[in-house]
């Protein structure tokens, strides 16, 4: 994840990124990911990538090509490439605190069998002890936070929004705060354990 030395943010159009396909794309952030100790991800519209099945991934970025215009389609590669960067979750001294809108496992990627598959996915992380997944239920009063844009925040470093247009990388220390501080209210309307699978067996309920 480039960034300039000069700068304490950085904007780059996913056109650019693209660029030369989505694999390298997912090649480039091997190097951040171990070096990485705590993840803190959250997303409103996409199961967060550490935890994608391939199916998923690939359904994920043929979307991607088709919306970028990319002059080939590469997507079945990244995945594969998306799926191996992902297994750092197995390795040990690392923490990931993964956040996602419960309307996240309803918003079908790929047919009812990828969906199913992800779904099923999920309800394994209760194995991963490095792993907590939380899940903010759809009907959530009095809500401290409304859903936002796609957060990656490592350890206290860096945090990247995901735009429809760009991917902004921010480094400020007083920004990173605020970041930090959005995800913790976020993750204080959150469900674990019992009640968040229970939200994924209703999701995989809806599918059949």
């Amino acid at each position: 994840m480039p960034q300039s030395p000069n700068s304490e943010s950085t904007y780059t159009e996913w056109s650019h990124k693209v660029r030369d396909g989505l694999k390298p794309l997912q090649n480039s952030l091997v190097q951040l990911f171990q070096e990485t100790q705590l993840f803190r991800i959250y997303s409103s519209t996409l199961m967060p990538g550490l935890l994608q099945t391939e199916g998923y991934a690939a359904a994920v970025l043929c979307t991607v090509a088709d919306f970028q215009e990319l002059p080939f389609d590469d997507s079945a590669e990244a995945a594969c490439a998306r799926v191996e960067r992902s297994r750092v979750i197995h390795e040990p001294g690392r923490r990931f605190d993964l956040l996602v809108e419960e309307a996240v496992l309803h918003h079908q990627l790929g047919d009812t069998e990828v969906m199913a598959d992800q779904l099923e996915y999920l309800l394994t992380t209760d194995a991963l002890t490095s792993v907590s997944l939380g899940i903010i239920p759809r009907n959530t009063r009095d809500r401290v936070q409304w859903p936002r844009e796609t957060l990656h925040m490592y350890d206290d470093n860096l945090v990247s929004v995901e735009l429809v247009s760009a991917q902004v990388n921010i480094t400020q220390p007083s920004e990173i705060a605020l970041y930090l501080k959005a995800f913790e209210q976020l993750r204080s309307m959150a469900v674990y354990g019992t009640e968040a699978r229970t939200l994924i067996l209703k999701a995989l309920d809806a599918l059949r």
